[in-house]
């Protein structure tokens, strides 16, 4: 052990290199540039797209439009979905000066983002996309997955119905990635809760016409049919409320569901339904105040997904103004030692997978009895806290745990 004099002296010493380090941060950039990269047009528009631009926004106007002098620029573009669209979009932003980008979109866009900021180190704050990879197997040390997954969606529906029945479930999965996650995630929840899957069957994005797969449902003594196409939930749920199968004894389950398709599809058709979600207005005051301020300027309820695009931006920032930085990885490591206390959630953190892992809520849609009014949808059931919402790290194939 050295004498007080050394200890003194290399205490100063480190002292002084902090102080040298925290001299020498910078925003190197002329602004701080973020692009929410999403689907602006197509079938996630309305849960996604120009309301995740205005969540950016109101994010960027609560730091008054500058940090540190520098000033915040939120951009917009529209992948059309297409993981090789979004790519290119990234990567022209990316040369252009764009030193994050959000939402990401539907999860095969969000993937092909993700291998390009794996190699440039840029920051991806991932709101729309759920597919597990993105926090599994193709996780990147400066993505985060902010808002919904695959895993924690399907595991806590599942879960919630199985509660009261034991009955066969039929899926009509979208082939995407999302939905495939979904589908997966739910059988393997099905089968270690003692139940069965009497069959599925894919259906491409944007499917106009159900009744097929309605038919095959019906016919296969399922008496659970799992509506798993996000994107074409309102168009899926409307037809098999017009086939009558919940008069004929089947349980329509939406695997993932947000206000934005209550409000599409009605109360009468989703009434008694059970979701998951991470957001709703009246979980909190603090929600209740960034839903109503939405709603001034979209006319609309924020969905999940675009509750979720203003807490990450907004966290990104706090990062960039507490660092003074633009660094991405120094930026990433003040996100990850700060909690997330927002309107979005009030426990959040962001964990060693990349995960922002927070309270997820099992709620029940309301009768229009029941509904006071406009976007009075759901009712809290249960809190679902997150070392019980999101999977555990040591069932992660992410190559960051651990390290």
């Amino acid at each position: 052990m050295g004498t007080p004099r050394t200890t003194s002296a290399a205490t100063l010493l480190i002292t002084l290199a902090l102080a040298g380090s925290a001299a020498r941060a910078e925003i190197k950039g002329d602004a701080i540039r973020i692009g929410v990269l999403t689907d602006m047009n197509g079938v996630f528009a309305t849960a996604m797209g120009p309301g995740s631009v205005e969540a950016a926004r109101m994010a960027a106007e609560e730091f008054g439009g500058k940090i540190n002098g520098k000033p915040i620029e939120i951009l917009q573009a529209d992948h059309q979905n297409k993981p090789d669209l979004a790519a290119s979009l990234a990567r022209k932003w990316f040369s252009d000066g764009v030193q994050a980008i959000a939402d990401g979109g539907s999860s095969g866009a969000a993937l092909a983002v993700q291998e390009l900021v794996r190699g440039n180190g840029k920051i991806f704050l991932v709101s729309g996309a759920g597919a597990n990879q993105l926090t599994d197997e193709a996780c990147a040390p400066t993505s985060v997955q902010w808002t919904q997954d695959a895993y924690s969606t399907a595991t806590a529906v599942v879960s919630g119905i199985m509660q009261t029945s034991k009955e066969p479930w039929f899926f009509i999965t979208g082939d995407y990635a999302f939905g495939h996650s979904i589908e997966a995630t739910a059988r393997d929840r099905i089968a270690a809760l003692g139940g069965k899957v009497a069959g599925s069957v894919k259906a491409q994005l944007g499917t106009p016409d159900y009744s097929s797969f309605l038919l095959q449902a019906q016919s296969s003594g399922a008496k659970i049919l799992a509506i798993n196409v996000a994107g074409d939930n309102a168009t899926a749920i409307k037809q098999a409320e017009e086939f009558g199968l919940a008069d004929q004894g089947m349980k329509i389950v939406p695997m993932s569901f947000q206000n934005v398709d209550i409000e599409a599809v009605g109360l009468k058709a989703t009434r008694g339904d059970l979701i998951v979600t991470s957001f709703f207005e009246d979980v909190s005051p603090a929600a209740r105040k960034f839903s109503d301020a939405f709603h001034a300027r979209r006319k609309a309820m924020p969905s999940q997904i675009q509750a979720g695009v203003y807490s990450a931006v907004r966290h990104y920032l706090q990062a960039v103004k507490d660092t003074d930085s633009d660094d991405s990885a120094t930026v990433m490591a003040k996100m990850k030692a700060t909690p997330v206390s927002d309107a979005y959630t009030p426990n959040g953190r962001i964990r060693e997978d990349q995960r922002m892992v927070h309270d997820l809520y099992l709620v029940q849609v309301k009768t229009p009895e029941e509904s006071r009014g406009p976007w009075d949808f759901v009712k809290l059931v249960a809190t679902i806290p997150p070392d019980q919402a999101f999977r555990p790290l040591d069932r992660s194939k992410c190559r960051l745990v651990g390290k």
